[in-house]
């Protein structure tokens, strides 16, 4: 930990957002002079999540992909769909391990400093940021903060918002049972009632794999539902009768059109689930994460507000009609997503996910997806 109590940038909070930017920022010769700290009560030395993402080119992060498919499948109760994804390729790291390299990466920066304690508030005074924490009291031009707003849990209650919430256990199986070359991105055979609920399968070998039981719902359920669903799925669906978990995850994440960006001033910008970053309608995160700490950066060195033009407004658009549709009927989410893999091209869905579609490819994703539920439900988010 350093003595300095006064800092370029502050970054409240090491995870993906956090890390990602501080990368960014170290790589530009921009920010050689400029003292950077990050702040975190955790260490960040746990696996407590596994990002998922696609790409076409190879990326910064190939020394720590922890598996990566070329192929993948979409069941519901109606129909298998199988994808080929080429000329993209599904990849999934491990929280630990990008940790790790993040913080070995940064480490070797002697204008980064890693900082050991719980933020308490963030007020902006004159000519600087006060961060109050519980151990010290630090100052800087500008904070970077992945705290979520405290009125978001009550707002958000206005706003259109339901909660991916998942767990998912690491399995190993004593004989090969998984083909580790496809990835079942939604399997919706077992379901909770009539809501959208879907299990998720990334075979890491063909003894391995995370079976991950997901709901898109505004309820959440006790530790013991998922447990059910997921000894359900292996035994039913898997054919597995002996197996032993090796690791278990859990995560509730946000998709909401909340205006988290609202918070965002001259001299404080909100990253990550905090600032927007994760795509409403999917839940998605990594990939966006990276354009979003590039366009900060870029906005930096024009002098410019960091948080200026961070969203395209067309995309939170579609994302509110998505939204909309599956907060008043729930149970449509199979036949959603069932249209969106089954009547699309990998390319136009992925780009589309990537925000980089083409208004045509915009297009034909709403044809796809054309009926009286979402006729509905763009006039009333109009």
């Amino acid at each position: 930990m350093s003595n300095n109590s006064y800092f370029d940038y502050i970054i409240i909070g090491n995870g993906l957002a956090g890390l990602q930017l501080a990368l960014k920022m170290v790589s530009n010769a921009f920010f050689d002079n400029k003292q950077i700290a990050l702040i975190d009560s955790s260490e960040k030395n746990v696996n407590d999540k596994t990002w998922s993402f696609w790409e076409t080119e190879s990326s910064q992060w190939n020394n720590i992909i922890h598996k990566s498919w070329n192929k993948a499948s979409v069941i519901t109760s109606k129909k298998a769909i199988d994808l080929e994804l080429k000329p993209y390729t599904y990849k999934s790291i491990r929280s630990i391990d990008f940790y790790k390299e993040a913080k070995n990466r940064l480490k070797q920066n002697p204008n980064i400093y890693f900082i050991i304690d719980s933020v308490k508030s963030v007020k902006e005074e004159y000519e600087s940021i006060v961060v109050t924490a519980k151990q010290n009291t630090f100052t800087a031009s500008h904070v970077f903060d992945s705290r979520i707003p405290e009125t978001f849990s009550n707002d958000s209650k206005h706003s259109i918002s339901i909660t991916q919430h998942f767990k998912g256990w690491i399995i190993k199986t004593e004989t090969d049972v998984f083909d580790e070359n496809k990835v079942i991105m939604m399997d919706y055979r077992l379901k909770d009632g009539n809501q959208t609920t879907f299990t998720y399968v990334l075979p890491f070998s063909k003894t391995e794999a995370l079976v991950e039981f997901t709901y898109f719902t505004e309820q959440l359920v006790n530790d013991e539902v998922y447990n059910k669903y997921i000894k359900n799925y292996i035994k039913k669906y898997l054919k597995i009768d002996n197996y032993t978990i090796i690791e278990t995850e859990t995560g509730k994440i946000p998709m909401t059109i909340f205006p988290f960006d609202k918070y965002n001033t001259n001299r404080i910008t909100k990253i990550g689930t905090a600032g927007g970053w994760v795509k409403g309608s999917t839940g998605y995160s990594f990939k966006h994460t990276e354009k979003k700490v590039a366009k900060i950066v870029e906005n930096i060195k024009a002098n410019k507000t960091p948080s200026n033009h961070l969203f395209k407004s067309k995309y939170k658009f579609y994302d509110k009609v998505f939204l909309k549709v599956l907060k008043d009927e729930n149970h449509k989410g199979e036949w959603i997503f069932q249209q969106f893999y089954d009547k699309n091209s990998v390319e136009t869905m992925f780009k589309f996910l990537d925000e980089e579609s083409s208004f045509i490819e915009e297009l034909k994703i709403m044809w796809s997806l054309f009926s009286w539920s979402f006729i509905k439900a763009f006039f009333k988010t109009l």
